[in-house]
């Protein structure tokens, strides 16, 4: 799972105007398929961003979604595969407001994380606060590393 971080400048060629950087970032981007849910803010769309870990007891996902409640939240495990889904809202805005920016990005979201073969899936649990959702996913007994006496 260490190969999970990757960090990537994906569309600064483009707003710098760097040669070809069109080319560059499609290039970065078919590297590494996970790319492109970075794409979904410059595109407009919203999607949480995800941060995930791992120690010898469990692997946790944490989850930035701001402006949200649990309620419109729903998360699932099914075939190895885990799915956020929800939806971020849109404000109601009241008749003349003239925006002079609009930088949120609201709608419907799906991410799917394929979890490691050591997951407990019976045993994940999930707590939600202040717009974060983290996921503890404890890994099976046979999966935790021990130390192994020698006579």
């Amino acid at each position: 799972m260490a190969d999970i971080i990757r960090r990537r400048p994906l569309g600064l060629s483009r707003r710098f105007g760097w040669p070809l950087g069109s080319l560059v970032d499609d290039m970065l981007t078919n590297l590494d398929p996970d790319a492109r849910l970075a794409e979904g803010y410059i595109e407009g769309r919203f999607v949480p961003a995800v941060d995930i870990a791992e120690d010898s007891e469990a692997v946790t996902i944490t989850a930035e979604v701001p402006g949200m409640g649990k309620e419109d939240l729903d998360v699932s495990i099914e075939d190895g595969v885990l799915t956020l889904r929800g939806e971020k809202k849109e404000e109601e805005t009241s008749e003349g407001k003239n925006f002079h920016r609009v930088e949120r990005r609201y709608g419907r979201f799906e991410r799917r994380i394929q979890l490691p073969q050591t997951i407990d899936p019976e045993q994940v649990t999930a707590s939600y606060e202040d717009g974060v959702l983290k996921l503890t996913m404890p890994k099976v007994a046979a999966a935790k590393a021990r130390s192994i006496q020698i006579e």
